[in-house]
């Protein structure tokens, strides 16, 4: 119907300009007598043109989803984990439209959130880690460093809450542009207590179960979605979802519903909707939903993993609803999707099996700068612009959703505040275009916290992605890690001894960023003084505290 739409306007608005063009040529008098109306008229609908472009925008964010957690193969070849979960929506997604093998997000969940909707790094915006309560930070003690003042309030719609990123959020933007800006799920923008906790605050006119919390407090309707059944605190109950209380549903699919009704709504409106579908699966804590767990248990799976992959499952599921309510709404050929994860899998605590294992062949998981903590799946359906089945392989970081859906949305002259956007939109690359500037492009992470658990790539550091070579800087003893993630894609072969050139002009091109945007860094107690970026002093020009800090750095790095 949209496209039905469209095509009337432009042809209509064709036909005005025709007849204003043929008026004038034949009659001037026809111009002051006619001319105010066929203005109007044509005004009006070459407008109903342009609002009818604004497709619809499912973004789907899945919460602690790995790279390996999904049926659809983001590595070169299928692999056993690959065979392990079911997600057949997943895969006619994938094949309508176009498998990124090359996406990051941050290693953690609300860095990546505010990013995404803020266009900004997570160096920039500084919500470096989870965010919860207000004003208290949620870093595990470090033996050696204290961490810095970051934005433990996160995200704010305004300037005088302390410790936030005062920006004007993305559903804002895309309101402004005429959207129903829709909520549903995980929201974790803003600390409790500040406005940023509430998706209403930063631009959502519906919010179906988003607080401040990172987690639910229970998957279980029968447990009212509440923490009360682990003797949790009740700042983890999934707030707005009564009517489910006590009702055998589990959380994915009441959400799912709910998300299914706020989009029937808005077609009722006759308004173009952006959905933010953000789930909470599949985090912590785990719970066996009945509907898929059971085939998990009998092919040996155990217990854990069993519940882990029914949440996965579970998901996909609600993907298949949301799309399939799109459809009956005959808005398929309207309706653009994205699906992605907010950081990597879990795997240095709360999973059955081995540790560190879970997204193999990548190294190490959630919370680690390695890739199994950043890469994550993603999948992108723009109808008859994407070409079917089609992969990219060149890499796109979460921060880049942030100018490529307002591009998709059609929502143009758009500024953050502050007037800086760290993320580059990838609608060339849905078109198919080889992008080779993006070849030499510099992705950047920066986490100068303590996420608590050990592992591979786990800890406080910045790292630096850049064409095939990845180097990482950890901050606690001042050391490096380089890899060349083409051909050592598992993070096996550290580089850094060995290529000290490459390292080099990686530490120098990440020191020179982190500079720029005067990240934070910790302290080293032994010393008192701020751990330096890595780099040279060559690398920074005009920043006096930067610059003192890079010149603690041997000149041949550690």
């Amino acid at each position: 119907m949209n496209s039905l739409f469209r095509a009337m306007a432009i042809a209509s608005s064709r036909k005005t300009e025709t007849l204003l063009s043929s008026s004038i040529s034949r009659a001037p008098w026809f111009i002051f007598r006619c001319m105010p109306v066929l203005l109007i008229v044509a005004t009006a609908l070459l407008c109903c043109a342009e609002a009818a472009q604004n497709s619809n925008i499912v973004l789907f964010l899945v919460d602690d989803m790995g790279w390996q957690d999904t049926s659809v193969p983001f590595h070169s070849e299928v692999t056993p984990l690959n065979r392990r979960y079911r997600t057949p929506n997943m895969e006619r997604l994938a094949a309508r439209g176009m498998k990124f093998t090359q996406a990051y997000a941050c290693s953690v969940c609300s860095p990546t959130r505010v990013s995404l909707m803020t266009g900004l790094s997570a160096a920039r915006h500084r919500v470096t880690n989870w965010t919860l309560k207000k004003n208290a930070s949620n870093d595990a003690r470090h033996a050696t460093l204290e961490f810095p003042k970051w934005n433990v309030n996160g995200l704010s719609p305004d300037p005088e809450i302390e410790r936030t990123i005062h920006a004007k959020a993305l559903p804002a933007m895309l309101r402004d542009g005429g959207y129903r800006t829709i909520h549903a799920g995980k929201a974790h923008f803003g600390a409790i207590g500040t406005p940023g906790s509430d998706p209403h605050n930063i631009g959502f006119d519906v919010n179906i179960g988003g607080h401040a919390a990172g987690g639910p407090g229970s998957y279980l309707g029968t447990q009212n979605f509440s923490a009360v059944w682990r003797k949790g605190s009740s700042v983890w109950d999934v707030p707005g979802l009564e009517k489910y209380h006590g009702k055998d549903v589990f959380l994915t699919e009441a959400m799912t519903i709910e998300a299914n009704l706020a989009i029937d709504q808005a077609v009722a409106d006759k308004k173009p909707f952006f959905l933010y579908m953000s789930h909470y699966a599949v985090h912590v804590p785990f719970a066996a939903d009945r509907r898929f767990y059971q085939k998990y248990r009998d092919a040996g799976l155990d217990n854990t993993e069993a519940m882990y992959a029914a949440l996965v499952e579970g998901m996909d599921k609600s993907l298949g609803d949301i799309l399939a309510n799109v459809e009956r709404h005959g808005l398929s050929d309207d309706t653009i999707v994205l699906f992605i994860s907010d950081n990597g899998g879990l795997s240095a605590s709360g999973r059955g099996g081995k540790r560190h294992t879970h997204n193999k062949p990548l190294s190490s998981g959630k919370g680690s700068a390695h890739e199994g903590g950043v890469r994550v799946p993603m999948i992108a359906y723009w109808p008859g612009q994407t070409k079917a089945g089609s992969v990219c392989a060149q890499p796109v970081i979460i921060e880049d959703f942030f100018p490529s859906i307002l591009e998709l949305a059609g929502v143009r002259g758009v500024r953050q505040v502050g007037g800086v956007v760290d993320g580059r939109s990838f609608v060339p690359l849905l078109h198919g275009n080889h992008d080779k500037t993006r070849e030499d492009r510099s992705l950047i992470w920066h986490f100068p916290n303590n996420w608590g658990p050990r592992g591979p790539g786990i800890g406080p550091s910045s790292a630096i992605r850049q064409g095939d070579w990845k180097l990482i800087y950890y901050h606690a003893d001042r050391s490096f890690e380089l890899f060349n993630v083409s051909s050592d894609l598992g993070e096996q072969n550290n580089l850094a001894a060995k290529l000290p050139e490459v390292r080099q002009r990686l530490a120098r091109t990440l020191g020179a960023y982190l500079a720029r945007v005067d990240a934070q860094m910790p302290t080293d107690r032994n010393t008192g003084e701020l751990v330096p970026f890595p780099g040279a002093k060559a690398a920074v020009q005009g920043n006096s505290s930067a610059q003192k800090a890079i010149e603690k750095v041997t000149p041949t790095g550690k």
